[in-house]
């Protein structure tokens, strides 16, 4: 592809990003909060098939209109890219014919579980991470139902004078959500953090691990997803690409299971 042919497609591919589509009914339209850190809001790098989008796979924008799901969905930072979500929309969407999948990105890189607080200010990324979700939600919510909230979460909190506190401000943090959506029983699924062979873990995060292990046993209506054998994409953080796809479609079958 040429110089020009290639411009022309990606002016052609913002249009269709910025360019709002007709929604369906409210029942039909299943909403999905993405929260968390980085390894939410995606920092795999973005191939040809992250940017075609499922004709039933919606987002929120950063200006808050629904637009067609494509990566980089996040915006929180300026290395957002791949991330699981378009792959676990895609896999619902295929899962229930009859409904439209609209996902919500709020996800912040770096941000540790007690910046997920009202009024709390987040200094790296100058926002205010649970009063920036809230106004999304509040977008959002009207023109569908939500159906899940998704968190990956815990790499900033898996530190000596941090990680024993995690457990009860994570049951906190889901009650919380909860409460804010208004659906006391909403699926919350939480992803395991990235353990990669070449980064054994430290004993603080075992600790966050097991807090996120053990959510099933202890918080109604919550799934784990394991990461076991995913790669990072050489910084010893990040997933790459094909491991946030697969991590993707991990949480789509928990969360299946789950409403079963």
């Amino acid at each position: 592809m040429n110089r020009l042919l290639f411009y022309l497609f990606v002016v052609l591919l913002s249009q269709l990003n910025a360019q709002e589509v007709a929604l369906p009914e409210k029942a039909k339209f299943h909403l999905f909060l993405l929260v968390g850190q980085s390894n939410m809001a995606g920092r795999g790098v973005v191939e040809e098939q992250d940017k075609s989008p499922h004709p039933r796979v919606l987002m929120l924008s950063k200006d808050g209109k629904w637009v067609p799901a494509i990566d980089p969905m996040h915006f929180d930072k300026p290395a957002a890219g791949v991330g699981l979500g378009k792959t676990f929309g895609q896999i619902i969407a295929e899962a229930n014919p009859d409904v439209t999948v609209g996902l919500i990105p709020c996800a912040v890189g770096g941000s540790p579980i007690d910046a997920w607080k009202p009024g709390v200010f987040y200094p790296p990324t100058k926002s205010y991470t649970w009063d920036d979700m809230q106004k999304r939600v509040a977008l959002a919510l009207p023109a569908g139902t939500l159906k899940g909230i998704l968190w990956h979460q815990g790499e900033s909190d898996s530190k000596p004078e941090l990680a024993q506190a995690y457990e009860p401000k994570l049951h906190d943090l889901i009650a919380r959500f909860r409460r804010e959506v208004k659906t006391p029983e909403v699926p919350f699924v939480a992803g395991q953090m990235g353990q990669f062979k070449d980064m054994p873990w430290k004993p603080e995060e075992l600790m966050v691990d097991q807090a996120h292990q053990s959510l099933p046993s202890k918080v109604a209506r919550t799934g784990f997803v394991s990461a076991e054998g995913l790669n990072h994409k050489g910084d010893k953080i990040h997933f790459d690409s094909p491991s946030f796809r697969e991590l993707g479609k991990r949480y789509a079958e928990v969360y299946l299971k789950l409403i079963k």
